[in-house]
């Protein structure tokens, strides 16, 4: 495979399926031999945004970092992706002024089939007030107005979602087929 240095974030609700997605395209990539590296939100906010809470400055903070990387790595030619929540639409559209390159996937999926899949119960907390700065509860998230790609979570399989992911990237120049 041929490809550039670029960004695809992946951003969606808690549990609506970006890092099963991102796994999924890290396994293609990687089996085609691109240069790419994965930052993933959780992991990233335990070793890059130690100490940093769940408030609206903590998140855009950790959100920056993550572009920050995100910007380094493809701007040196390797496929950065990234699957992280990252709540708030205008701290993404600032990251994304920062990537030469950038292609935004959103992972949609309904707030009750969320709930369902939900295996420790946070949503159900959440809904019942006892967890707070719970992102699409209690804090915001701001769903894209024009995302690149919109994968439905609930209404196709992930090889469907990668399928429609990779044809994006084929159709951008980003890599070849």
């Amino acid at each position: 495979m041929k490809h550039q240095g670029f960004t695809l974030w992946l951003t969606g609700m808690s549990g609506a399926g970006k890092s099963t997605v991102s796994d999924m395209l890290m396994d293609r990539f990687r089996a085609a031999g691109a240069k790419v590296e994965l930052l993933d939100g959780d992991v990233v906010r335990t070793n890059l945004s130690q100490g940093l809470g769940f408030s609206r400055e903590d998140r855009d903070t950790n959100v920056r970092r993550i572009g920050f990387v995100a910007e380094l790595l493809s701007r040196n030619g390797v496929i950065a992706v990234v699957a992280a929540i990252s709540p708030y639409r205008a701290t993404r559209e600032e990251v994304k002024a920062k990537i030469a390159s950038f292609v935004e996937v959103f992972v949609d999926c309904p707030l009750e089939v969320l709930a369902a899949r939900d295996v420790k119960g946070l949503y159900k907390k959440a809904l019942a007030g006892e967890v707070g700065n719970f992102t699409g509860i209690s804090d915001p998230y701001e769903a894209p107005l024009n995302p690149d790609v919109v994968v439905r979570s609930d209404r196709e399989t992930v090889e469907v979602s990668v399928d429609r992911v990779w044809q994006e990237l084929i159709h951008r120049g980003l890599i070849t087929a």
